[in-house]
């Protein structure tokens, strides 16, 4: 009997230096694949200034093990989404929160979630379509994967919480 195919989804997160943000979200139930890149930039080379990109991860994920909200639940236990371009020792633009992608229905599912916060007036987190997206060189992908000694702004009892 022929194995059906997982529908996956994708969704792109930010949440200060990708390093983190990566290691911490290939280990969530449900997420199959991450590549880390830099989303709705002006530019189209990685080369150079950042030209307005967000560090972020993009996520391949089933949506029946994994909703936007769950992700969203995941994504704040390691940022400060109160926060406007800084996470932990990570200054400027390109460390802003964020969730982006080309699904309507994902926008809406997290505007909702932020909405439905009773601190969601403080919320800093971005939520708009991907415009563009440009993987990062392969010296930041799985960056904690290869070296788990280099910086990190997320505790790494939290890094790892879901490593199975």
């Amino acid at each position: 009997m022929p194995i059906e195919p997982v529908h996956t989804e994708e969704i792109y997160l930010a949440g200060g230096c990708l390093w983190g943000v990566q290691e911490f979200i290939r280990h969530l139930p449900g997420v199959i694949e991450t590549e880390a890149g830099r989303a709705n930039g002006t530019s189209q080379t990685i080369r150079g200034e950042y030209d307005g990109y967000a560090e972020c991860v993009r996520a391949v994920f089933d949506p029946n093990q994994l909703t936007i909200c769950r992700f969203l639940e995941y994504l704040f236990e390691i940022i400060d989404p109160y926060s406007i371009n800084q996470q932990g020792p990570d200054i400027g633009e390109k460390y802003r929160t964020g969730i982006y992608s080309h699904s309507v229905k994902h926008l809406l599912e997290a505007k909702t979630w932020i909405e439905s916060r009773e601190d969601s007036d403080r919320i800093a987190l971005e939520v708009l379509p991907l415009t563009n997206y440009l993987r990062s060189d392969d010296e930041h992908q799985d960056r904690l994967t290869r070296d788990p000694n280099d910086q990190c702004h997320i505790p790494r009892s939290t890094l790892y919480k879901y490593k199975s």
